[in-house]
């Protein structure tokens, strides 16, 4: 483990500190640390910077309630960066939105690679723009019942997959049963991350009942 003392701090103190998603891996904001801030950070387990404008100490989420737990501090090869990885109780940035990374300014040739959230950002803005001509925006304007329905069919189609033993055919209906989940969401509210802190936390209790049953 690394010790505060091998760090590098530039000549005003600060180490720049990069803030991720611990469930996503989205770059949430670049802040910085001082030593004070990092030690605070370490003992509290939560996110302490340093503001640069207001030069003082700056815990996230002290008044907006947007609090970010630290998972890990890790430092890159040359000890003069921080990768902070946090699970977060709302939105990163001051402005509302959930990174503070939002104005692109180049879009390259290569295609980003396909992500459960990248899929649900694309529903919600279906939803939102209900371009003509979009199953997705059938969906939509059909309703709950309608996508419920699609939600139900969906499902019976992969278990007739599954039974059937066909694992190319059950992927395929598994991938539209995930859609039309995804778009039941949207439609709810319900957020990729609002399904991964439930698994999250049953999966302790799983490993907690697990240890239970092995120790009896």
């Amino acid at each position: 483990m690394l010790n505060i003392d091998e760090l590098k701090f530039n000549g005003h103190g600060l180490i720049p500190a990069i803030v991720t998603d611990a469930s996503t891996k989205k770059v949430l904001t670049l802040a910085y640390m001082n030593r004070e801030s990092l030690e605070i950070s370490m003992r509290e387990g939560r996110t302490c910077f340093w503001s640069r404008s207001r030069k003082e100490l700056w815990r996230k989420g002290e008044t907006s309630g947007n609090v970010q737990r630290i998972v890990d501090i890790t430092a890159d090869c040359d000890r003069d960066a921080l990768l902070v990885t946090v699970s977060k109780d709302g939105p990163a940035c001051h402005l509302g939105t959930d990174s503070c990374f939002n104005d692109q300014v180049f879009q390259g040739d290569q295609p980003a690679p396909f992500s459960v959230e990248g899929l649900y950002g694309l529903l919600e803005g279906r939803k939102k723009d209900l371009p003509e001509g979009s199953y997705t925006t059938y969906l939509f304007q059909k309703g709950l019942d309608k996508i419920l329905k699609k939600v139900g069919e969906e499902s019976t189609e992969v278990i007739i997959a599954g039974k059937a033993g066909d694992k190319a055919e059950t992927v395929y209906e598994i991938a539209d049963l995930m859609y039309h989940v995804m778009v039941l969401m949207v439609e709810m509210g319900i957020s990729v991350e609002d399904v991964q802190a439930e698994l999250a936390s049953r999966h302790v209790i799983d490993h907690k009942v697990k240890q239970e049953k092995m120790t009896k």
